[in-house]
């Protein structure tokens, strides 16, 4: 069964919040969650057959965005070999999931997986797409792929393995901020890492919350925690203080401890990722993430995700990932591209170089 879009007004998405769907995208979530309460990245877990498939993977796509190299061009903005990158990906996902998934199911589990890696119009990547991989995990675990002891592993093995996934496109193709919220979101791409990273700090004894703001204290502890690894990241590619640069993480940093962090942030995402129109719009339901909504014509459901912009009648539809009206074709250029932009044509590939940009 291919997936098809089935939210489209707010009366779509409150059906949607209050159906079986929502509670085990939610479930899954907090399942994880618990499983990698006082975990660190760096403790021993022993990964079974489907984690070692499932790293066999993302290094595949790995390795697809090493081949596909990005074109030579000054601009900030999304880099056109994403579209390379996002078709050859495409096209051998049914080859790759067939390592693991059963073969009736590959054409609606690889619709989730493609639509992990970003949106090959916009050439952007946001919250909305990270939710699809979460979705591409959960499809795994209800065809009973995954197992209640490998959620540890799929958390700091294979989701983690994700995000650096995901970094290593940012700077290759300068994909953009889907719908950015700017500096009043926790990142211009990722929520979890930083809601994985509170739940593994949830029971340390010594460092809390305001540790963020301790240099030496987040270069130590970043191999450890996701969290911290997270902060050390967005403060590689802004300069300046946290406050001012990502607020959002800098109000959390006052909270009086990680649980009331991790709790906090699981109810944001409800709130703010699952809970908001702009993203679920473009979201998909199957048979595995079943959903039907009542305001959207077959031919829409399935039809090309028309996220483009008409602003001749300026009819509004929102970018996949937060709340931002891209409706008039607004573009926000990648931090990362901003980093990357002022390399010395010397200082080697474009890919691996990093240099800090002041926030403005």
């Amino acid at each position: 069964m291919i997936p098809a879009r089935q939210i489209l007004t707010p009366e779509d998405l409150v059906h949607f919040q209050e159906s079986a769907a929502c509670s085990e995208i939610l479930l899954f979530l907090n399942n994880l969650n618990d499983s990698v309460i006082g975990v660190k990245t760096t403790d021993t877990i022993e990964d079974s057959d489907i984690i070692q498939r499932l790293l066999c993977f993302l290094g595949a796509i790995q390795q697809t965005n090493k081949d596909i190299k990005p074109i030579e061009t000054n601009s900030r903005f999304g880099n056109a070999a994403f579209r390379d990158f996002y078709d050859q990906v495409e096209q051998k996902l049914p080859t790759w999931l067939a390592a693991f998934v059963p073969a009736e199911h590959i054409e609606e589990v690889s619709k989730y997986a493609q639509e992990s890696f970003g949106n090959r119009r916009r050439i952007d990547y946001g919250t909305g797409h990270e939710l699809n991989f979460l979705s591409f995990l959960l499809c795994l675990d209800k065809l009973e792929l995954i197992k209640r002891e490998d959620y540890a592993a799929l958390v700091i093995h294979v989701f983690f393995r994700y995000v650096h996934v995901m970094r290593g496109l940012q700077m290759s193709y300068w994909l953009e901020p889907a719908g950015s919220h700017g500096v009043w979101g926790l990142d211009d791409y990722q929520f979890l890492p930083f809601l994985f990273g509170a739940g593994q700090l949830r029971t340390h004894k010594h460092l809390r919350p305001k540790s963020i703001h301790n240099t030496d204290i987040l270069e130590e502890f970043s191999k450890d925690y996701m969290y911290f690894e997270s902060v050390l990241f967005v403060n590689s590619i802004k300069t300046g203080s946290i406050r001012w640069h990502s607020p959002m993480i800098d109000d959390i940093s006052g909270a009086k401890s990680w649980e009331k962090v991790n709790l906090g942030l699981i109810k944001m995402f409800r709130a703010e990722v699952i809970g908001k129109l702009p993203i679920m719009q473009h979201f998909m339901f199957g048979s595995l993430i079943s959903f039907t909504g009542g305001s959207m014509s077959a031919d829409v459901a399935h039809g090309a995700d028309k996220d483009e912009h008409d602003c001749s009648d300026h009819s509004h539809v929102f970018a996949l990932g937060q709340e931002f009206p891209d409706c008039c074709g607004i573009k926000v250029p990648s931090a990362i591209a901003a980093a990357l932009a002022s390399k010395d044509a010397s200082a080697g590939p474009r890919n691996t170089y990093m240099r800090p940009i002041p926030f403005d």
